[in-house]
């Protein structure tokens, strides 16, 4: 299944409060983050940049990526090398640092995977399929800064 594959997604800002962006203050960061087939996301900045918190941010979104992709591919590494997994649980942590210019970047993520498996002679398997499940990871390989493993592996 080798190629190329596309991904499109729509963003429509939903801030003009009547005067567009004619004032830092004067506008909302709110927007709608939408794919075709899929439910829309509410999105907006982060609450320090004048966003709503209750609205996903593209922090989030972006540290929600690699979760979920590290998930997704830790799961086909399971199958691959015979470990059952039974539950999935993961509270990631990301850093980003502000460069003092109004930009900034993200300096490390911080996955912290629970893997519950069926049984205890899979747990170091289940521990050693986290660095291939890193390897096999799109998002991780897309990204400049560290993507760092810290998992739990527990015994149903």
């Amino acid at each position: 299944m080798l190629g190329t594959h596309e991904y499109t997604v729509g963003v429509e800002w939903h801030g003009n409060r009547g005067t567009g962006t004619s004032g830092y203050r004067d506008y909302s960061r709110e927007l709608i983050v939408s794919a075709e087939g899929k439910h829309p996301l509410e999105g907006s900045a982060d609450k320090p940049f004048r966003g709503d918190p209750a609205r996903w941010n593209p922090e989030e979104l972006l540290l929600a990526a690699l979760a979920q992709c590290h998930l997704l591919s830790y799961l086909h590494v399971a199958v691959t090398v015979g470990v059952v997994v039974t539950a999935y649980e993961d509270d990631a942590r990301g850093t980003m640092v502000e460069d003092g210019m109004g930009g900034g970047a993200f300096t490390e993520v911080v996955l912290r995977p629970r893997v519950t498996v069926a049984d205890r002679s899979m747990a170091d398997a289940a521990r050693a399929a986290h660095q291939r499940a890193s390897e096999l990871c799109f998002i991780a390989n897309s990204v400049n800064f560290p993507v760092r493993h810290e998992p739990e592996i527990l015994v149903a």
